[in-house]
């Protein structure tokens, strides 16, 4: 179900994907509301899971964690048993940033940051040992055009 929201949630919401940290007397000067009713919103947002969490995004150069890789990945079993083993086994991959089930040439697509290719060669080898796959491929990224976490808000 998709939420309701009204124009004054949807800029506080612009706001604090752009920046999470900012007060709430910025964010009510910001959106011209009062600092009480814009707190009433974001909880609101939050208590309706709109509003997820409020994180700090962090420079994965400055961390050593440089190399983005997407994982390709073909398997030849489709059962419900295996399926949540996979879900389990990825989401013990601290360096996986997400992963997706695809429709096309391949059965999931993942996003891992890894601090070189050797880092990726330990982070496959930990994948293929826990979990039987048919075909996986890498492909490193060269240069990265635009990275954003904000959604585009209707």
């Amino acid at each position: 179900m998709i939420a309701t929201y009204d124009d004054y949630d949807r800029h506080i919401m612009q706001h604090m994907q752009r920046d999470s940290s900012k007060s709430l007397e910025d964010l009510a000067q910001a959106v011209n509301l009062s600092r009480n009713a814009v707190w009433r919103r974001i909880k609101r947002l939050q208590d309706s899971g709109i509003i997820k969490a409020r994180v700090a995004l962090l420079d994965a150069q400055s961390v050593g964690l440089g190399l983005i890789v997407f994982i390709s990945i073909s398997v030849s079993t489709h059962s419900k048993d295996w399926a949540d083993k996979f879900a389990k086994v990825i989401d013990s991959l601290p360096q996986v940033q997400s992963a997706y089930r695809t429709s096309g040439n391949q059965d999931y697509l993942i996003k891992a940051r890894v601090s070189n290719v050797q880092a990726y060669d330990d982070l496959y080898q930990r994948l293929i040992s826990q979990i039987e796959l048919a075909d996986v491929s890498a492909s490193f990224v060269m240069e990265e055009l635009k990275n954003t976490t904000e959604l585009p808000l209707p």
